[in-house]
């Protein structure tokens, strides 16, 4: 069903809900209404019956013609009964159906006054003494124009329901239309974006409702959307020409080496030329993958409990089996008395990584080759990773780059490498919730920091 007819329909119904109790409240309180107004008026011809017929003797002549001149002002279908203690009838008037037993005669006398119908009959009964005797006077009477009238009530209010609910159909399903007038809008916006049209933005984005806030959240998503796309498409590009540079390399010295016959040497060379290139392959490669595995939900990947410095020493015994030259100092700041400062949680195959990334790049880039400090440092809630080197440095434009995949600076393009080691890092730092900084002077080094959070309430002995 959609939202305009739902909300048409509910709408409708709660006004219709409304509508038909306050038209049963006007007819039950109009019917209690005219009821006690016409006993109220049956009790005063009970009265002026018992009068005329009790007073008739004992009154002078001007009382006696009003109480006959009110006698004679009967209602409509008017039954009057009098009746004495030993229940024999002393007077009636009118034509009409009235039961009279002597179980009601006595409960009259002892309650003095009763108020009761006999189908559409309404009757009053009251006690009345004259001199020493008690008599009993019936009266009853059908109010039949106050009936008819409220027949008519009854039917103004059903046809006035039915027509109020046909208007408030009508306008519901007008308003609703323009209620949802603005995200018809925006869906009709959303239809037209797809992959090549990331660049346009919903419209609806500038005022202070919900639907403006929908918009400002979706042209955010878009955004996103928009930046993964073209990191995507540059990714797919720089992965593709990095891939393709030492395959071409590789096709070119073999087919120049199968062009004639070559001697042992020069097979050699061509040979070790296709195992450097085969190498730099293989590592791509991998970068490639260790990317795809940082890049997935950081739910499904195991975490356990390590010992930050441990993962330290190990990153440095790494690096230094790639590059057995490598000089690397590692320097504790503050070094804490409490060692559950130093435990962190994560996938320890992921951290090795990111840190040897980090130091591997701090060794290659600095101009003697070999020299980087490294250094850990406590603060509060975090525990830091700082590595240091005296080489190139990187620019300020250049920085905002470091973390897009394949990207290198100008100043180390003659240096070998694939623009992996940095984005690979932020990604796994991302899925351990720390973060990674950097920064560089040009000619003076660069400093880049690993920030991975405390396990607090970690006991050391578990490690």
């Amino acid at each position: 069903m959609k939202i305009r007819t739902r909300l048409t329909l509910q709408f409708t119904g709660i006004f219709s809900l409304i509508l038909v109790l306050f038209s049963l409240v006007i007819y039950y309180f109009t019917s209690i209404y005219r009821q006690e107004d016409f006993y109220d008026r049956i009790l005063q011809r009970a009265k002026v019956v018992a009068k005329y017929v009790f007073e008739a003797d004992e009154t002078d002549v001007r009382t006696r013609r009003l109480n006959q001149i009110r006698f004679y002002q009967v209602l409509p279908y008017e039954v009057v009964k009098i009746f004495d203690s030993n229940g024999r009838q002393v007077f009636t008037e009118g034509q009409g159906n009235l039961v009279v037993t002597p179980e009601l005669l006595q409960r009259v006398i002892q309650e003095k006054e009763l108020h009761f119908e006999q189908g559409v009959r309404q009757v009053v009964s009251i006690h009345y003494v004259d001199g020493e005797q008690d008599y009993v006077v019936i009266a009853s009477s059908i109010d039949a124009y106050s009936l008819k009238k409220l027949q008519h009530l009854k039917v103004i209010l059903i046809v006035g329901f039915l027509g109020s609910l046909l208007a408030v159909l009508i306008t519901s399903w007008i308003f609703a239309k323009a209620a949802l007038r603005p995200i018809t809008k925006v869906v009709s916006e959303v239809e037209k974006i797809t992959a090549s049209d990331l660049h346009m933005r919903l419209s609806n984005a500038e005022g202070k409702d919900e639907l403006s806030h929908l918009a400002q959240t979706f042209n955010k998503m878009l955004e996103r959307l928009e930046l993964a796309f073209e990191m995507q498409s540059t990714f797919v590009s720089n992965a593709s020409h990095e891939l393709r540079t030492p395959l071409t390399t590789m096709m070119g010295e073999l087919e120049v080496a199968l062009m004639k016959p070559r001697t042992p040497e020069e097979y050699q060379r061509v040979l070790n030329s296709t195992l450097e290139d085969a190498r730099l392959l293989t590592e791509l490669s991998n970068g490639l993958l260790q990317i795809a595995q940082a890049s997935i939900d950081s739910s499904k990947i195991e975490k356990v409990y390590l010992r930050f410095d441990e993962l330290v020493w190990m990153a440095r015994d790494q690096v230094v089996k790639r590059r057995p030259d490598a000089h690397i100092d590692i320097d504790f700041a503050d070094f804490p008395e409490e060692e559950d400062r130093l435990v962190v949680k994560g996938n320890e195959a992921l951290l090795l990584v990111a840190m040897v990334n980090v130091i591997e790049n701090a060794i290659k880039f600095s101009p003697s080759g070999k020299s980087a400090t490294v250094r850990i440092v406590i603060s509060k809630k975090e525990v830091l990773l700082v590595v240091t080197d005296r080489g190139l440095g990187i620019t300020e434009e250049d920085l905002k780059h470091v973390f897009v995949p394949f990207f290198r600076a100008e100043n180390v393009r003659n240096i070998t490498g694939h623009g992996i080691g940095l984005p690979l890092t932020e990604r796994i730092l991302k899925l351990h919730n720390g973060t990674i900084t950097v920064h560089s002077q040009i000619n003076k080094g660069t400093e880049v920091t690993l920030m991975l959070p405390q396990a607090y309430g970690f006991s050391s002995a578990r490690v």
